[in-house]
């Protein structure tokens, strides 16, 4: 399909993230999440710290802006949050050496985790995808970027 193809419906806007001291944002195209990389919340949740971590998705659109007000999302009772580390990557690929991965990263930002957890862990109960529970309307608010070109990259 062309690029300039005319759609049957308005598109909506690109979702990003301001960039900290710059009139232009971050372009957001996806959202990989880290789950099971913290040590205290492994143990809190009653999982096996022993399991490697695995990824989930939020959609682009789920970004919410810093300072926006977030309305108490629906079905749930238990609405929690984790603050969270966010990498912005400049460019992908596939079977990246890692002494060449930080040149695929623009910068980094703080973010937070909304997550419904009484929804998640009934998925994960069932076994299910825990979509219902991580992904909803402004579930990933983010604050402004800043590039590792001017800051660096985190050290151990």
């Amino acid at each position: 399909m062309s690029a300039s193809a005319p759609f049957v419906i308005a598109t909506l806007p690109q979702p990003s993230i301001p960039v900290a001291g710059e009139a232009k944002s971050f372009p957001v195209r996806r959202i990989w999440c880290v789950g099971r990389n913290y040590l205290e919340h492994i143990r809190e949740l009653g999982n096996d710290e022993r399991q490697p971590p695995f990824f989930f998705a939020k959609n682009a659109d789920m970004v919410a802006q810093d300072g926006a007000a977030i309305p108490y999302p629906s079905l749930t009772k238990d609405f929690q949050h984790e603050v969270e580390l966010v990498v912005a990557l400049k460019s992908g690929g596939a079977n990246i050496d890692v002494a060449k991965a930080l040149d695929h990263v623009y910068g980094y930002g703080v973010g937070i985790d909304l997550t419904r957890r009484d929804l998640q862990m009934a998925s994960r109960k069932k076994e299910q995808p825990w979509e219902i529970g991580k992904s909803f309307d402004q579930s990933a608010p983010c604050g402004a970027l800043r590039p590792a070109a001017e800051i660096g990259h985190p050290v151990k």
